[in-house]
């Protein structure tokens, strides 16, 4: 399998853009025409061949550029990656865990040789070749967690387990749906997650922080969560609404299929072997309503979802303002049909992988 990057960008002049393979292969989140929170968990990693969900961690076409655009947005905002000073092994195993499962699942792209602490790594398409010593931080350009994941697409929290709780005592985190590391490293699963309407209320992060607890090593779990965003922008920080939350007054008839993205994270979870820290990979995936409507199950759907649901869930989803043009836009391509079961396209059940 030989891959073809894109060369393209998430700020400025937005020249991102997905491919038919990927367009096809897009997680959507919806498994029926209607959406309230729910503890959606299960196994990772598994699924059909050439999905997001068949490796532990998803390399695709956009690859190349995310780390670019990581890169950009660390240089303007170094607070983008916190670890705290208990969770270096933490990061050390992050670092085995990544390059591991690339070497295993992507070998024609990332080699990893080891001779017993002495490491060597090659990072094809970023032209990276490293040799260094496992658990000597000098050796590494960055600490273990920042140089692993300045290669590994998504955001990337390392939970400590303390007191009962799960705590965010260290991250990577530059493509977020409007949240910060910043103002939240060092609480606890329940802090964090405070701005989150009624899913408290219905009891979800106390099943969540459960289940979360109960994860032992060699276990991985996914699920997906979604969001809005207008253009296909990965860095929606806090500390950058004033250049993102401005574009959602942009939306006309006339743009909005072009300019509003479904924003998807895959969000995978598992236990590291040293630290007994877990890890929480939250991967976004960004598709435009127009490319979603090239797959006639995913159009109706997401106007069902998106007409019907909660005005909070709305509001925290981020797109109350632009609601009915985005429902108005949707409609015209629901015809009432019956969607079928699951989340994949009628057109394609199991995706090829980009090639």
């Amino acid at each position: 399998m030989t891959l073809r990057f894109n060369d393209e960008t998430f700020r400025g002049d937005y020249t991102f853009y997905n491919s038919p393979q990927a367009i096809r292969r897009f997680p959507f989140p919806f498994d029926q025409d209607s959406y309230m929170y729910s503890v959606n968990i299960e196994q990772h990693p598994g699924g059909p061949t050439g999905t997001p969900f068949e490796f532990a961690f998803d390399v695709d076409e956009h690859y190349v550029s995310e780390m670019r655009d990581r890169e950009i947005t660390l240089a303007q905002d170094p607070l983008r990656c916190q670890s705290l000073p208990h969770m270096e092994l933490a990061g050390w195993d992050l670092l085995e865990c990544i390059m591991q499962a690339k070497a295993r699942d992507y070998p024609e792209l990332f080699t990893l040789n080891r001779d017993g602490d002495r490491w060597h790594w090659i990072n094809r398409p970023l032209g990276i070749e490293q040799r260094f010593t496992f658990l000597e931080a000098a050796t590494l350009p960055y600490g273990p967690m920042e140089y692993i994941t300045r290669q590994a697409q998504g955001d990337f929290a390392l939970l400590h387990e303390r007191e009962g709780n799960l705590w965010m005592d260290a991250g990577m985190i530059t493509s977020q749906a409007d949240w910060s590391l910043d103002f939240d490293i060092g609480m606890n699963f329940f802090e964090w997650h405070a701005p989150v309407p009624k899913a408290g209320e219905m009891g979800v992060f106390t099943k969540a922080l459960k289940f979360l607890l109960a994860v032992q090593q060699g276990q991985s779990y996914r699920r997906l969560n979604w969001t809005m965003t207008v253009n296909p922008r990965l860095d929606t920080s806090p500390e950058n609404y004033p250049h993102w939350g401005p574009e959602k007054r942009t939306l006309t008839a006339e743009n909005v299929g072009r300019k509003q993205f479904l924003r998807v994270e895959l969000q995978s979870f598992l236990r590291l072997p040293r630290s007994n820290a877990l890890v929480f990979p939250i991967r976004c995936y960004l598709l435009s309503l127009e490319d979603i409507c090239t797959q006639p199950k995913w159009a109706r759907r997401l106007h069902r979802v998106l007409r019907d649901l909660d005005p909070a869930l709305a509001e925290y989803k981020g797109f109350a303002v632009n609601r009915d043009l985005i429902v108005d836009y949707l409609a015209r391509f629901d015809d009432g049909a019956e969607t079928s079961a699951g989340i994949f396209p009628d057109t394609l059940p199991v995706p090829p992988t980009p090639s």
